[in-house]
């Protein structure tokens, strides 16, 4: 896997951020409505509160998978220094 810049844990933490990002936006969308009534479900708690959070940690997660440096490139450092 040298050929990669990412190792496995990193291609996992982004898989994991994508997947919390689509769920924190279809907890943000909602059913629509047939008429032109007013509908109070579009300030719940889920689409106000819960789902943004969601939505934010999955991007910070996405940040923390790229920055993260994978272990086998920090084994091959290590072998550097000693040669």
């Amino acid at each position: 896997m040298k050929d990669f810049a990412f190792g496995k844990e990193n291609f996992i933490l982004i898989a994991v951020a994508v997947v919390l990002i689509i769920t924190g936006f279809l907890l943000m969308s909602g059913g629509g409505s047939s008429d032109e009534s007013f509908n109070p479900a579009i300030f719940s708690k889920q689409r106000i509160v819960v789902a943004p959070i969601v939505t934010v940690l999955g991007f910070a997660l996405v940040f923390v998978g790229i920055l993260k440096k994978p272990k086998d490139d920090l084994k091959s450092v290590a072998v550097n220094k000693k040669a």
